[in-house]
């Protein structure tokens, strides 16, 4: 019995994929659950379209972030702090604030997007990677001074 998986399923296929399996699989398991429709020629070309839309989806999402990238890293973040002897910081910079500041300049970037592998807590230039696409991400500059 051909079906199409709507599912992936391990050990069997990805979503989209044309399997063959055993009728009592497909009749009593797949189909009832929804994991998979028949293999027919009206379903196949139906498929065919969703991927398509699908592609033409992605690669618009792609070119957008593509344009968000080039602006985020034309723009340096300078944020003032109170800081001790040695540059030390009182407290720290945190993704949080970043995105806080992002936001005031125009940019909607959700802070988890934000890759800090640990608060900044020294006072100095910094490059921050901000993930944009699963695909692409953006170094983003922050200079941290001293409050005068």
């Amino acid at each position: 019995m051909k079906l199409i998986l709507q599912e992936n399923i391990e050990h069997l296929g990805q979503i989209g994929d044309i399997v063959k399996v055993a009728p009592g699989y497909g009749r009593n398991y797949l189909l009832p659950k929804g994991l998979a429709i028949e293999a027919t020629e009206k379903n196949a070309k139906a498929l065919d379209h969703a991927k398509r839309q699908l592609a033409y989806k992605k690669n618009k999402a792609l070119e957008a972030a593509k344009n968000l990238v080039a602006k985020i890293e034309a723009l340096t973040i300078e944020l003032t702090h109170q800081a001790g002897e040695e540059g030390k910081l009182f407290g720290s910079v945190t993704n949080m604030e970043i995105a806080a500041f992002l936001k005031e300049n125009g940019f909607d970037i959700d802070r988890k997007k934000i890759v800090l592998a640990e608060p900044i807590k020294q006072l100095g230039e910094y490059t921050v990677p901000v993930k944009i696409h699963p695909e692409i991400a953006a170094t983003l500059k922050v200079k941290v001074s001293a409050v005068a």
